[in-house]
């Protein structure tokens, strides 16, 4: 017996064990299709097996789907399928950019809004029903991806090799139990090529009409054959990168604007006219903002809390110029002195990525495959912040405010010199943004690493095995640069003369540390010397590894029924998660203006065993093509929750050759992750009202008011209470919980597939889809936690638990949060789909239409409260409708097309806060958003390709005064026209 018979046998005789082991099957994805009187079925490793009427398989292929109506119509759950060439048909830089545009995904962290939270500049994830990021389990050929985010499993979409993508898969129905937890809401499963061969370069260099901003992207892929057509190697590279846009260099971003009250510019409202739209309590007003707070800075008197002056850009003093439109209550003014606070707001991050790829397959047998895969990226995101404020005090004396200037400091303007000996004070106060520090910034390296080996193929003539090990590793450093030092900046801001007339520190104690004074009158007065001393730079690391074993064995023929084969197949799979985040020292201790983050270190592994069936029912009769029955299961045993079950079931009904339909029911589960279970507290800060205070007790009913009378009573809150802090921002601390269990949903999926005969190359699919989710995992809002505290029936509750008040003053002074499972989230919607191929004009048209529109999107935030909700369809992030049309032309070597999505008008107030204020502003909606791309290409028979293609064609502006970088808002487009060309080469 020669080697490789002899290891085909011993591995066909390990699989063959495991079999026994193995109750039930998974398929990834079926197929309902028939070629040549061969059924067409797709195994667990998402390839298809052609198999003939006596199960002889006769070859094996990758599923690849000539349409996205075809093959999203031809499955028998509600798929929707895009081609790895219209990924990058696009002048977006990755492929999570173009996926997040598709009506079921949100756009929750794309690279215009990447930016929003610590951490996460660069990133791309996708969020399905915009119901989380991490309810979306992302897949690369049906296997699970190492995260990118620190505790969680969202996946980068920077990660995926857009040049081998053969398409992608987005499943709504039952995925928790076919693919595991983490699939609450579904599944966005990456089908890469199989087999690659030939050499594909591209290069690709973009420009934005409205601005300077530019990005590039360069693609390398060569592929070949071995061993006489056995095996098959491959290796890819790729590298993007675009460039930072600023708020104040795109037209559309540039202006600022401010929210006024309708009194302050129009005077008062009668009260027929309060909840009239044509008197909003407030006007949005271009061109306006705070004249309290300037970056050359803005002198206020702390004993009477009035604005004095500002400064000229030389550091000479002058007034402050407040205009004739102004609400002085808000320190907002129009035409005047006021800051454009979007200076520091980038639109478009500095972005960069290196992608390295290898992958391979070798037939040692007709029966045993073995292949492996293996990656190197390495992604830079940067995000340029604020810089270091201070924004007005809540002392009268400078021992309370350490950052009020005294008079005997040198570097006072003469002019202001002169104004503190008329007002006779001893010191004011300097509301300024302190530019001349730098402007915070924070760099993400994300550096990802993983390799999957696995072996497939056919025990004997009816069943195929899939085993695979998949391990992967990210590693990631957050640098925070231009942060500043509390106490040096204290120091260095409080200067004096010396004996020999040179300007120091203060503080003794500060001059011993090297304290350099800080001139802080005027923009760019601080020496360097000053800049160096009163800031650092803070690095932060995490480490986040996976590693997965998978072993999936499955019959498409197991037995014999008058309607059919019932198949079957099931597997096992055992995963490692860990996740670690080591902060900076020093940062981490509070000593600085960057929030001092707790510490993450936590781990879980998981066993798990899964199967699915697919049981024939009825077949050839009247209104009866075919009935299937299929029915999956998956337990899971968690070693931090312990164990959970997912299943589903589902009917798969062929009424005709012309109309399908299907209909699926699931329960699924979402384990905690690593951060909502371990991470350490973090600083943070909230804006909040005191509910003890006199004027919320007025507002209250007799009952509650005696209720939360007795219990801020209880609390030693005095009973003539009016704090100082009246809606501040007060410090808060947030962090894991250990004692989480997991999340549990149901969910529904009813639709149908229409082909008609007498339209050829036409079908439809329209499904229902329904997911509640009940037991979330939700923070509960800080403000929430006050109300709820005091109005309880006693003091004696779990909210009252999180909040500390000074005992002295009974201000509060910190709340603590930490996540639960209280909540609750049910969206429900309908996904369309239709598509039309056709030959005309001499050529081939393919068009498609997508959609989804929504019925509801009810966020409860107490699972156990049902008539407490706030129902999201139709607010800004839940738009009602959402859809994109694509039209593509071929004809001989030229291709044209066009893909045109549009956006229904949203609300910018949710229905509950409108309950209570049902008339907050002029500006309640952002309207209906179109914006259409093209393209135009030609391939030469020499192998050789131009694309030309503009992005926003018409060039269509953001609607309202949206910078298009929050998680809904992230949806419109803030580049503007943008023009691009990729040239390739394939041989």
């Amino acid at each position: 017996m020669n080697e490789q018979s002899l290891l085909a046998r011993s591995i066909r005789t390990i699989l063959m064990a495991g079999v026994s082991s193995a109750f039930i099957a998974a398929p990834a994805l079926a197929q309902d299709a028939q070629q040549d009187d061969q059924d067409v079925v797709v195994s667990a490793s998402g390839q298809e097996v052609v198999q003939s009427e006596n199960a002889q398989v006769e070859e094996r292929i990758q599923v690849t789907g000539s349409r996205i109506g075809r093959i999203g119509a031809e499955a028998p759950s509600p798929v929707t399928v895009i081609s790895g060439d219209d990924l990058v048909e696009t002048g977006a830089m990755n492929i999570g950019e173009v996926l997040s545009r598709l009506p079921a995904l949100a756009t929750t962290f794309t690279l215009a809004n990447s930016g929003r939270f610590i951490g996460t500049a660069g990133i791309s994830t996708l969020n399905l029903r915009n119901m989380g990021t991490d309810r979306t389990l992302v897949l690369v050929n049906g296997k699970r991806h190492v995260a990118s985010a620190p505790g969680s499993s969202s996946v980068d979409t920077n990660t995926i090799p857009s040049a081998w993508i053969d398409r992608v898969e987005i499943i709504t129905g039952g995925a928790s139990a076919v693919y595991g937890a983490d699939a609450v809401t579904g599944v966005v499963n990456f089908i890469l090529k199989k087999n690659v061969e030939g050499l594909d370069v591209t290069a690709t260099r973009g420009y934005a009409e409205n601005s300077d901003y530019s990005n590039e992207k360069y693609t390398f892929s060569y592929g070949t054959a071995f061993a006489g057509g056995k095996g098959n190697i491959a290796v890819s590279a790729e590298y993007n990168a675009q460039d930072s846009l600023n708020a104040l260099d795109n037209p559309w971003t540039a202006t600022s604007t401010a929210s006024m009250r309708y009194e302050a510019l129009y005077g008062p409202r009668t009260e027929d006219q309060l909840d009239d739209p044509a008197y909003p309590d407030n006007i949005v007003v271009p061109n306006a903002g705070y004249y309290a707070i300037s970056n050359q800075g803005t002198v206020w008197d702390p004993f009477t809390g009035g604005i004095l002056g500002t400064f000229n850009p030389d550091g000479s003093y002058r007034d402050t110029y407040i205009g004739d439109v102004n609400d002085t209550a808000r320190l907002y003014c129009q035409d005047c002195d006021y800051i454009n606070l979007r200076r520091y707001s980038e639109v478009q991050p500095e972005f960069s990525r290196v992608n390295y790829n290898l992958k391979g397959n070798y037939e040692f047998t007709q029966d045993v495959n073995m292949y492996w895969n293996a990656k190197y990226v390495k992604s830079e995101g940067q995000n340029i912040g604020q810089p270091f404020f201070r924004f007005f005090s809540t002392g009268a004396a400078a021992d309370n405010y350490p950052y009020l200037f005294k008079r005997d400091n040198p570097f006072l303007p003469e002019a202001l010199a002169s104004q503190m000996d008329e007002l006779g004070v001893p010191f004011l106060g300097l509301n300024r943004m302190y530019d001349d520090a730098g402007r915070r910034i924070e760099e993400n390296t994300r550096e990802t690493k993983r390799a999957v080996i696995g072996f497939d193929g056919m025990l004997n003539q009816d069943w195929s095995y899939d085993v695979s090990l998949v391990w992967g590793k990210s590693d990631i450093e957050r640098v925070n640069g231009a942060n500043v030092i509390l106490q040096n900046m204290e120091w260095a801001l409080d200067a004096v003369e010396d004996e020999t007339g040179n300007i120091v520190c203060r503080s003794e104690e500060a001059r011993a540390d090297g304290c350099v004074p800080f001139n802080p009158f005027g923009l760019g007065m601080a020496s360097q010397a000053s800049q160096d001393y009163v800031t650092t730079t803070s690095v932060g690391t995490s480490e986040i590894e996976q590693t997965v074993f998978n072993a999936t064995f499955s019959n498409s023929f197991l037995y014999e029924l008058p309607a059919g084969h019932i198949g079957f197949a099931g597997g096992v799979e055992y995963r490692d998660e860990s996740s670690v985040t080591v902060e900076d020292p020093f940062a981490k201790t509070g000593a600085t203006f960057f929030n001092a983050l707790g510490e993450t270190d936590g781990q879980y592994d998981v066993s798990e065993i899964f199967g699915e069936i697919s049981v024939p029912l009825l077949r050839d009769m009247f209104m009866v093509q075919h009935l299937n029955f299929d029915a999956a299961v998956r337990y899971a045993d968690y070693s931090t929750i312990g164990g959970a079950t997912a299943w589903k079931v589902g009917l798969d009904w062929t009424i005709s050759d012309e109309l399908r339909s299907r209909f699926t029911y699931s329960e699924a589960i979402r384990a905690p992750n690593i951060d909502e279970l371990f991470s350490g507290q973090s600083q943070s800060f909230a804006g909040v009202d005191d509910p003890c205070k006199v004027s919320n007790l007025a507002q209250l009913s007799a009952d509650g008011r005696a209720r939360r009378e007795a219990n801020c009573a209880a609390l030693g809150v005095p009973a003539d209470f009016d704090s100082n802090y009246d809606s501040a921002t007060l410090e808060t601390l947030v962090g894991g919980n250990p004692d989480l269990s997991e999340e549990t949903s149901e969910s529904i999926t009813a639709g149908f597939v229409y082909s008609p005969e007498w339209l050829e190359g036409f079908s439809a699919t329209v499904d229902y889809w329904e997911i509640d989710i009940d037991d979330t995992i939700s923070g509960i809002g800080f403000q929430t936690i006050l109300n709820r505290c005091v109005d309880a029936e006693t003091i004696d509750n779990q909210f009252c638990n999180l909040i500390t008040r000074d005992p002295d003053t009974s201000e509060i002074t910190l709340i603590r949060g930490f996540a639960l499972n209280i909540a609750r989230s049910l969206n429900s919607g309908v996904d369309f789909e239709f598509a039309y191929d056709f030959d005309a004009l001499g050529g081939q048209f393919r068009t498609n239409l997508i959609g989804t529109y929504t019925i509801e999107a009810k966020d409860y935030p107490f699972a156990d409260e049902p008539d407490n909700y706030t129902d999201y369809a139709g607010v800004l992030g839940d738009q009602d409708l959402q859809m994109q049309l694509s039209v593509q032309y071929g004809i001989d070597n030229w291709t044209f097309g066009t893909t045109t999505r549009y956006v229904d008008r949203v609300n910018l107030y949710d229905p509950t806060s409108l309950e209570t204020n049902p008339n907050p502003s002029n500006e309640m909606q952002y309207g209906t958003y179109v914006i259409t791309d093209v393209t135009a290409g030609y391939k030469f028979d020499n192998g050789l390709g131009l694309t030309l293609g503009v992005d926003n064609f018409f060039n269509r502006e953001l609607p309202g005064y949206t910078t298009g970088t929050g998680a809904g808002s992230a949806i419109y487009d803030n580049i503007g026209r943008f023009a691009y060309l990729r040239a390739s080469l394939s041989f």
